[in-house]
């Protein structure tokens, strides 16, 4: 760990089992939620990339920084390897743009597969012509201080979710999820059984077999 000066600086994490993020990257976001006991996961932030074809799974570089100022940003950039998510906490501030459609294009070219910012961003209109994820709470035109403080690879907080160095990112339309790598195989197995029920189920409503039973059994168990 560095001495502290405008920013504290740590390793990143070691990164996640390529085999395990490809997994992930075919599974939806809500049915590991769902395998998670629907408890886990940001509010609050939203995609504005164009959506793509698969989940974004990578391992997670993180950082904290003031409200407005992008020093961390670009300096966690160089902690960054490919199939990093980046995740900036900046504390939910929405007066100036932490990234825009430059510092996005960036990362994207240097292998990170997703940004995610508790804060704000701009040049809305190009990042929404990508693919390349971009999570964010706000959007601004004001651009960016460039003075610190911040720190990386400590575990910060986005979208009222915690998330640590090294934990695996998925992200998709509907949100973003952080999984810890200890146990991540078993989460899999667990939600792709979830979909297989789900599945099942879609199937029965084609046939018109599908019983609604069960929302019996639930409304007797409601006390008020």
């Amino acid at each position: 760990m560095s001495s502290y000066k405008a920013l504290r600086k740590n390793p990143s994490a070691q990164q996640a089992d390529p085999q395990i993020l490809a997994a992930l990257r075919d599974i939806p976001v809500a049915a590991l939620s769902d395998s998670m006991h629907r408890n886990i996961g940001t509010a609050g932030l939203r995609p504005y990339h164009r959506p793509g074809t698969q989940t974004m799974a990578g391992t997670a570089v993180t950082a904290r920084s003031r409200g407005g100022d992008n020093l961390t940003y670009l300096r966690a950039l160089e902690f960054c390897r490919p199939g990093d998510v980046l995740l900036i906490d900046a504390g939910g501030d929405l007066n100036n743009a932490v990234v825009g459609g430059i510092l996005s294009f960036y990362a994207a070219s240097i292998g990170v597969v997703g940004v995610v910012i508790d804060g704000a961003i701009r040049d809305v209109a190009e990042i929404r012509e990508r693919e390349f994820p971009v999570y964010a709470r706000g959007v601004t035109h004001r651009g960016p201080y460039k003075d610190g403080p911040g720190e990386i690879n400590v575990p910060i907080s986005v979208g009222g979710m915690v998330v640590n160095p090294g934990d695996i990112l998925v992200g998709d339309q509907d949100g973003l999820l952080a999984i810890p790598q200890t146990g991540v195989e078993q989460l899999i197995e667990k939600a792709l059984a979830v979909l297989e029920a789900e599945a099942q189920t879609m199937q029965a409503m084609r046939e018109g077999r599908w019983s609604r039973a069960f929302i019996d059994a639930l409304e007797a168990r409601c006390n008020n």
